[in-house]
């Protein structure tokens, strides 16, 4: 396998460049478990979450909130 430099793949179009870092995201998002969290992200995940299921109605749901951002 070729080796290659950051300074190479910063010389990339930036249209590659995207490309290229939508590859790497999604292969780490197809492990999600493979990621470590902090022990301040998972408190925080677990405060979040502990919240929902005290108050599972609060809260906008997503396509509401996409509206109101493009101010529709």
């Amino acid at each position: 396998m070729a080796r290659i430099t950051v300074d190479q793949l910063l010389d990339m179009p930036t249209a590659e460049r995207l490309e290229l870092a939508q590859a790497l995201w999604d292969s780490v998002a197809a492990n999600p478990e493979n990621v470590p969290l902090t022990e301040a992200q998972r408190e925080e995940l677990d405060r979040r979450l502990d919240d929902y299921e005290r108050n599972p109605n609060d809260g906008s749901p997503w396509e509401s909130i996409k509206r109101s951002l493009r101010g529709e």
